[in-house]
């Protein structure tokens, strides 16, 4: 089983990458609700994203060890804050092979690179239950491998579907 949690409500700060964003402590609540659903099994392979609001949320929602995999981390955006970011990334999943912004990843590549990461955690753990804490792109483009699905605007949906946190679970 995969459970991918979405890491919980960062305290933004326009100033600041978003990479390095932490929780909001306003917000933690909500992450402290989702360790107490049962939703997310305590007994499981855990790996998180090196982003500080990934690695916040594993660490509240699971007192075992817990990997830090860099290539789960976000699709790569480092084009400074965006007043228009929901836009930019209809923009990347209409062309996902070029950056749909300066200095932002091709959300192709971002795909590979989670895929490729979830593929070696899954052949290092092939029967475990796996927790993979991490982001809402990078997840969107994992369950469209996944399921099947193109990468294309089609996605926009699920990608702004996801809470935060929130967990997807597949039999995968």
């Amino acid at each position: 089983m995969l459970h991918l949690v979405r890491h919980g409500r960062p305290a933004i700060d326009p100033a600041v990458p978003a990479r390095r964003w932490r929780l909001d402590h306003a917000h933690v609540d909500a992450v402290r609700e989702l360790r107490s659903s049962g939703r997310v099994p305590a007994a499981a392979v855990w790996a998180t994203s090196p982003e500080m609001k990934a690695l916040e949320t594993a660490r509240a929602l699971t007192s075992g060890p817990v990997a830090v995999v860099d290539d789960l981390r976000e699709h790569d955006r480092d084009a400074g804050w965006l007043e228009d970011f929901d836009d930019a990334v209809a923009r990347a999943f209409t062309d996902p092979d070029s950056q749909a912004v300066p200095g932002w990843e091709p959300l192709r590549a971002c795909g590979e690179r989670v895929r490729t990461a979830y593929e070696r955690l899954r052949a290092e753990h092939p029967t475990a239950p796996l927790v993979l804490v991490g982001h809402g792109t990078s997840w969107t483009l994992l369950v469209a491998h996944l399921l099947g699905l193109p990468v294309d605007s089609t996605l926009l949906p699920r990608w702004r579907s996801w809470g935060m946190p929130d967990v997807v679970s597949l039999d995968a």
